[in-house]
């Protein structure tokens, strides 16, 4: 065989000093090529966004008690505005509106958020909202997360409790 008749057969040298023949196949298996790679990014991105809900829920939650946490002793500040003059000359408890009002709305100022105050009668219900964003599930299109919360506090003069 000449050269040019052994280029035709044979195409490549093996490491090992044997060739290969020329069958016109590259590969004698069956069109699987890159299913393990389709696998591997497909649990890749499902662990990534379950890491995502554990991180970016946790946070959520803490996120939702401190805007419950926040909300009520904000509306325990408001209704602790009593209209003394008034309690004094005939024992009544009377919430200040305004006073009561602006004592929540001071709180939530130094805690830097903001929320709606609503006093009616010896009640004060404070409405909190706060925006976490997320850290991971930004990746799957999810940027934030909105909780809102409520506290209610109402007005009273002394110790009320068992035992008292």
């Amino acid at each position: 065989m000449t050269q040019v008749a052994e280029r035709l057969v044979y195409r490549r040298t093996r490491s090992n000093g044997t060739r290969r023949p020329a069958t016109g196949r590259r590969r004698e298996h069956g069109g699987e090529e890159g299913m393990v790679t389709a696998f591997v990014v497909i649990f890749t991105m499902a662990f990534v966004l379950l890491a995502g809900l554990v991180l970016d829920g946790g946070l959520a939650l803490s996120a939702k008690v401190t805007a419950l946490d926040e909300a009520q002793v904000a509306a325990r500040a408001g209704a602790q505005a009593i209209n003394l003059a008034l309690y004094r000359q005939d024992g009544q408890v009377v919430l200040e509106q305004a006073a009561a009002r602006a004592d929540a709305i001071g709180y939530l100022a130094s805690t830097g958020r903001q929320g709606t105050v609503t006093v009616v009668g010896d009640q004060v219900s404070v409405t909190v909202t706060v925006v976490q964003p997320t850290q991971i599930l930004s990746v799957a299109g999810i940027s934030r997360f909105t909780e809102t919360a409520s506290g209610e506090a109402t007005a009273e003069v002394g110790v009320n409790g068992p035992g008292t």
